[in-house]
C-alpha cells in the first residue's frame, strides 16, 4: 500500500463525498503484472489520461490528443498527481463543481512491462520516472507494444513527450483514439456515461 502522502494531492483536490471517484483501497496487482489503464476524460477540455501503477499508485499523464501508435509523432504528456489503484475502474461522471467536471470512460486497459534500462541493467520505473525517461511495454486490449515517456527541457521549459516505439505493433495507418472511442470495460461512449449519469440525477443531459 501507498503511504498516506502519496495520494495527499489527489485527496486535496477532491470532495470525495460529492465525488464518486474512488478514495483508495485497492491493493497492489503481482510485481510481475503491473496495470495501466487509459481514461478518455472530457473535463473543460478532452484528454486521455494515461495511468501506470508504480508502487502501490497510478503515475498518470494528461494527453490532449491521446496515444498515437504511428512512431513519429510525439504526443505531449503533462504529469497530474499520483491516483489511487482503484482509479484503473473509474468509468463516470464527475459532478459540476468538482476538479475535472465531466465524463470518465475506461478508454484502454491491460498490464505492462517495464523496458528501461541503462547498461543493460533495468531502471525500477520510480526511479527511470524521476530520471525524465521511462519506456514500456504494453499489452492492452486497443494499445500493444512498446511507448516511451521522456521528459525534455528543464525549470519552466520542461514537458514530458509520449512516442511509439518502433516494433511489430507500430501502425502509422492506426488511429485509435478516432476509430476506437468506446470503453473497453462497458462500451459505452463519454455521451452514454452523461446521460447515465443526468438519468440517475432525475435531469436532462
Amino acid at each position: 500500500m501507498p503511504d498516506d502522502d502519496s495520494l495527499q494531492n489527489y485527496r486535496r483536490a477532491r470532495d470525495l463525498r460529492s465525488s464518486p471517484e474512488p478514495s483508495g483501497g485497492r491493493t497492489r496487482s503481482e510485481p510481475d503484472s503491473p496495470l495501466f489503464v487509459i481514461q478518455k476524460h472530457e473535463a473543460s477540455t478532452l484528454h486521455y489520461d494515461v495511468r501506470l501503477e508504480v508502487d502501490g499508485v497510478l503515475k498518470s499523464w494528461s494527453v490532449p490528443k491521446g496515444p498515437s501508435t504511428d512512431p513519429r509523432e510525439k504526443r505531449l504528456a503533462v504529469p497530474t498527481e499520483d491516483h489511487p489503484l482503484d482509479y484503473a475502474d473509474f468509468e463516470g461522471t464527475i459532478p459540476e463543481g468538482e476538479y475535472g467536471a465531466g465524463p470518465v470512460i475506461v478508454w484502454d486497459r491491460g498490464t505492462y512491462r517495464n523496458l528501461t534500462e541503462e547498461d543493460g541493467e533495468s531502471i525500477p520505473v520510480a526511479d527511470a520516472i524521476e530520471r525524465g525517461h521511462v519506456s514500456v511495454r504494453l499489452d492492452g486490449e486497443k494499445l500493444t507494444g512498446g511507448f516511451a515517456f521522456t521528459r525534455t527541457g528543464r525549470g519552466r521549459d520542461a514537458r514530458w513527450l509520449l512516442v511509439k516505439q518502433r516494433d511489430e505493433a507500430a501502425d502509422a495507418r492506426r488511429n485509435p483514439v478516432s476509430t476506437q472511442q468506446e470503453s473497453v470495460a462497458t462500451g459505452r461512449g463519454l455521451a452514454d456515461v452523461q446521460a447515465d449519469a443526468a438519468g440517475e440525477a432525475g435531469t436532462d443531459p
